[in-house]
């Protein structure tokens, strides 16, 4: 019995120093995801600041901007050291070594901040979309395969419960094969709703921007559409983009319709800056049934209204919240650095996001010649 004693207690603190050594590991697991932005042109990077406080797995580790009045800017609106803020990507990457860069310039700057990120093994999330052309696109994919770093694509409506509870709906067989999908995205104009000078000057630009409504909004649609497509490109895309205030947006088109036809079904996505209202909503119509999304409740809490077979008329429920790390763009970004999660053949992996620009393309062409665009053909003839 005496000599059992000791044998117990050396037990006892063996579990006790694995106890410590578990915690230990966990909390270097755990250690904050250090990102860095570049680029302060996109209006989009206010909601990342501001949410920053509440995402304590990331740390800002620096923000570049070549602009020196926008980066005071943001020093005062923010009260952010100054010690944050280069001039060069180059020079901040070098100095602060982050994870993950996370893009606000214009979408045409992707290309080039990813080209200084990828090399040094740091990863990338842009705002939608990926590129504003085909060749930005595929330059882009080659460099996350050659230094296989993840480039990912955020859009807001990734994170809307409303959606992925419709889809799972429309996967499981609530409402049978899709046959028509109807999205419509977009506000009352970017001028209307007061969006930041060096913000406005490049959605306008048809080079910075890719286009106007069409890619600014017409992209959450085509990202939708190829998700629930599962990476299908469509047989065909035909656009119609129109200058509905040319008086405001000389350059580019203000309002957009993409039609894009697979064998069973169809999508008409309508991104525009001519809505009365705000909206980001999603009809979703199967061969027995159909589930819409409302725009009004997208933050948790969401309702879909829908009608099913052998249903006299139409009801609303409430989606189930997301779980981390689909419930935002930050928790995405985390998992994906931290190994737990691969993104292929979501709304914000690379494999779709090369597929949106494919159609974007395909939709800023026939909108320009008044032709439809044979998609899947095309891209098959060129390999």
């Amino acid at each position: 019995m005496i000599s059992s004693v000791p044998s117990r207690l050396i037990f006892a603190a063996s579990l006790l120093v694995a106890g410590f050594s578990s915690v230990n590991a966990q909390a270097q697991a755990a250690a904050p995801v250090r990102v860095a932005i570049v680029g302060l042109v996109h209006g989009h990077v206010q909601g990342f600041l501001h949410n920053l406080a509440s995402h304590p797995e990331i740390t800002l580790v620096g923000i570049s901007d070549p602009d020196p009045a926008l980066r005071q800017k943001y020093i005062t609106k923010t009260h952010l050291s100054e010690d944050l803020f280069f001039a060069t990507e180059a020079e901040m990457l070098k100095k602060t070594h982050p994870q993950a860069i996370l893009v606000y310039t214009s979408i045409a700057g992707h290309r080039a901040a990813i080209e200084e990120a990828a090399p040094l093994h740091i990863a990338a999330m842009v705002e939608k979309p990926l590129a504003t052309t085909v060749e930005d696109a595929l330059a882009i994919q080659a460099l996350s395969e050659k230094y296989n770093v993840p480039v990912l694509t955020n859009y807001e409506t990734t994170w809307y419960n409303s959606n992925t509870a419709a889809v799972k709906m429309l996967e499981e067989g609530k409402i049978g094969d899709l046959r028509k999908l109807v999205v419509h995205d977009g506000h009352e104009g970017p001028k209307e709703i007061h969006v930041d000078p060096e913000f406005f000057k490049w959605l306008t630009d048809p080079k910075e921007n890719g286009a106007g409504a069409m890619f600014d909004f017409g992209c959450y649609g085509v990202d939708l559409a190829t998700w629930i497509m599962r990476g299908e490109l469509p047989t065909t895309v035909t656009a119609v983009a129109l200058q509905l205030k040319p008086q405001i947006y000389p350059k580019v088109d203000d309002d957009s319709t993409i039609v894009l036809t697979y064998p069973h079904a169809q999508a008409i996505l309508q991104g525009s800056w001519n809505w009365p209202f705000a909206r980001k909503d999603m009809e979703v119509y199967g061969a027995t049934g159909y589930v819409d999304t409302l725009y009004e409740d997208a933050a948790p809490g969401a309702k879909l209204r829908m009608r099913l077979t052998g249903e006299k008329g139409e009801h609303v429920e409430t989606a189930p919240a997301l779980t981390a790390p689909q419930n935002d763009s930050l928790n995405y970004l985390a998992a994906v650095l931290g190994g737990s999660l691969k993104p292929q053949h979501d709304l914000t992996s690379l494999d779709t996001n090369i597929a949106v620009v494919r159609i974007l393309d395909a939709a800023r062409r026939s909108a320009q010649t008044g032709k439809t665009i044979y998609l899947a053909r095309e891209v098959a003839a060129a390999k």
